[in-house]
């Protein structure tokens, strides 16, 4: 049988609490604010009612999982902790006497009862619901911006990898046939990604050739573990454990390998919607998404305050249509009339240059044309052709023998003059003084809940940790607007 919320367990000891956890102990406030049935509402399907043994309440699970975010601890120390803590006992509805969960259920809890379930989403709604009933959110702006964390695992040298992998190929094939050396194709011994890419490639083709061979298990593994590798270096020329991780870059000249959660926030300082992408996403285009779900939550906006990346034509368009002021600071890249490709070129603002639809940052730009003649200016950005030549989704984009790529984008439309005329106004520059609450908040999120590195592998994992700190910052912000 599956309980809702279990009660504490009245005993002999059970006035302990009130002597030991003061009535603004935090985890007291929460417990009063928050009704946590709603976690059984969501979860109760995961479960079956009829098989085995009586299961562990899935809303003790969860906030056994909002312990560990809000103290920044493992499964094994909110485990041993709350073996003795008694405010950890009193959030966790427990008798004081009662015993804990082995840490391995909470492993199992995340994978089998979260796993599928838009846990981010369902726990900003249940916030802002909390906010907007004690009518704490007054304010009809929303802030946005991005901010990045780590992957647990660093990428490896795409190089390093695919020779150690060509090796235990060659391996696999000499224990069957060492007469295969005499005709295998001449290693390369540069340091060039390409060439050893091209080396990869006749080797497959040269094992492939002998049928019988590369039907042999230890063969066939270690051939589609070597294809799946040129493929892998192919699309994002880094590799990792993380699958879902990719590189992103916070300035021209330093970059990250993770993930960004794009975050919209009121001028209270209550997330209002999250969405997480890999590393290398630009923010401008996350905008839509944040503004639909901030509504489907009951925010209403009549601005959003955010940096240059969110200025765009097409940001600008969907807030027209609406009503809604952008507060955003135009930028010579983004302020641009008809932009080719648009769909897969994406301004990266931290570094101020593009990134092509591969996820490779430009290296250099350049302004043509001259002011006052007649015809726009354009901002031309280079990119790296040695990346161009091996790139799966050169066709249509780079030309084969060509010794540049470039990508170019006007500077004026007249959507953004309407904008540049905004920004002169006592109503842009009240509202723009909002946009450092965000920083904060980000600030918060990576210092004191472990938001700045995954703890797991794969965006899925990176959804449920994102989900856990914005709900608990928020029911944070919310006790001490109360307050």
């Amino acid at each position: 049988m599956l309980s809702q919320q279990q009660q504490i367990q009245f005993s002999t000891f059970s006035g302990l609490y009130d002597l030991i956890v003061p009535k603004d102990n935090l985890l007291r406030k929460i417990n009063d604010l928050v009704d946590f049935t709603f976690i059984y509402d969501e979860l109760v399907c995961k479960y079956c009612m009829t098989n085995g043994r009586a299961a562990e309440s899935p809303v003790r699970m969860f906030k056994y999982l909002l312990l560990k975010t809000i103290y920044t601890v493992s499964d094994v120390d909110v485990v041993e902790r709350s073996q003795y803590d008694m405010s950890f006992k009193y959030f966790l509805e427990m008798s004081p006497e009662e015993g804990v969960i082995d840490p391995s259920s909470l492993t199992k809890f995340r994978k089998l009862r979260l796993k599928d379930n838009d846990l981010l989403n369902l726990l900003i709604n249940k916030t802002v619901g909390i906010a907007i009933e004690k009518g704490i959110i007054r304010s009809k702006s929303i802030i946005v911006d991005a901010t990045h964390s780590l992957s647990r695992s660093n990428p490896y040298s795409a190089l390093e990898v695919l020779r150690e992998r060509s090796k235990l190929l060659r391996k696999a094939v000499y224990a069957i046939d060492e007469d295969m050396k005499a005709g295998m194709p001449e290693k390369n011994t540069t340091d060039e990604l390409e060439k050893e890419l091209a080396y990869c490639n006749a080797l497959e083709k040269y094992i492939e050739a002998d049928g019988p061979l590369c039907q042999i298990p230890a063969v066939k593994e270690k051939l589609n573990l070597l294809k799946e590798t040129v493929a892998d270096t192919q699309e994002h020329y880094t590799l990792s454990k993380d699958k879902d991780a990719k590189t992103g870059h916070k300035s021209a000249d330093s970059s990250f390998f993770g993930y960004k959660t794009h975050l919209a926030m009121t001028e209270e300082r209550i997330i209002t919607a999250a969405v997480v992408t890999s590393g290398e996403k630009g923010d401008g285009p996350e905008l839509p998404k944040l503004l639909e779900i901030s509504q489907q939550n009951g925010i209403e906006v009549e601005r959003i305050i955010g940096d240059s990346a969110y200025s765009g034509k097409d940001n600008l368009k969907i807030a027209t249509e609406q009503d809604i002021r952008i507060v955003a600071k135009l930028t010579p890249a983004i302020s641009q009339g008809t932009r080719k490709e648009e769909d897969k070129f994406d301004y990266n603002k931290d570094a101020g240059m593009f990134v092509c639809p591969a996820g490779h940052l430009a290296f250099r730009k350049a302004r043509h044309g001259k002011k006052n003649r007649g015809k726009n200016q354009a901002n031309t950005y280079y990119f790296d052709v040695e990346k161009c030549k091996v790139c799966p989704l050169r066709d249509g984009c780079y030309k084969l023998g060509a010794k540049t790529k470039t990508y170019s984008v006007t500077i004026k439309s007249d959507r953004h003059l309407q904008q540049m005329a905004f920004q002169e106004t006592t109503e842009y520059k009240e509202s723009i003084k909002h946009r450092y609450k965000i920083e904060a908040k980000n600030s918060e999120l990576k210092n004191v809940h472990g938001y700045d590195r995954a703890i797991a592998y794969g965006i899925e994992n990176m959804q449920m940790q994102g989900a856990l700190a914005i709900f608990t910052v928020n029911l944070k912000r919310i006790i001490k607007l109360m307050n």
